[in-house]
């Protein structure tokens, strides 16, 4: 911890190119995979990931350790950014054109259990989509980023009490939309 508060200071001072790195670095890996688990897309999961440290270092000035811890203030930063990727006309755009041809179909049953996964997934996440900002946040954070009802609770300074009721809330209309889907399909 006090490495990394000075790895941001550096950064924050100087815009220290070699301090930026290292603390990139330091948590490239563990942003890659929660935008990963929300995407089940390699490409797309890196460039989310390369946008959200473009963002932390954009905005590394506004960043305050008193009020969040740089992890926190991170998974904030990540939860927006795909929030934004999925209401984008981008998303929308590409979900129409993109062929199923385009995966890869190197074992014929790994490429049918990854299909069936990636459209399980698009069903959570379009149910997730219509949630507001504020339930899609703490689900996120729940479900892909696996933080505690207390971590998310610190993290948008809100009580345990009203993260668990907007989790569970969101989790119940995700299953009822998964009931009704399943019934259609």
């Amino acid at each position: 911890m006090k490495k990394e508060a000075a790895l941001i200071k550096k950064i924050k001072r100087k815009q220290d190119k070699e301090a930026a790195n290292e603390l990139i670095s330091s948590y490239y890996k563990e942003m890659y995979r929660f935008l990963y688990k929300q995407t089940l897309q390699k490409e797309l999961a890196m460039d989310l990931t390369q946008e959200v440290f473009i963002s932390v270092l954009q905005s590394i000035q506004t960043f305050d350790q008193r009020k969040a811890s740089f992890r926190t203030w991170l998974y904030r930063l990540a939860t927006n950014r795909i929030i934004d990727y999925y209401r984008s006309k981008y998303y929308k755009y590409h979900q129409l054109i993109v062929p199923i041809e385009e995966e890869s179909l190197n074992d014929e049953e790994d490429f049918t259990i990854r299909l069936e996964q990636k459209q399980d997934l698009e069903k959570v996440v379009a149910v997730v989509n219509q949630l507001d900002a504020g339930s899609q946040e703490i689900f996120r954070l729940k479900l892909f980023a696996e933080y505690t009802f207390r971590n998310i609770a610190e993290m948008l300074d809100l009580p345990e009490s009203t993260v668990k009721t907007k989790f569970y809330t969101a989790q119940k209309y995700v299953k009822q939309a998964w009931k009704e889907g399943a019934h259609e399909g």
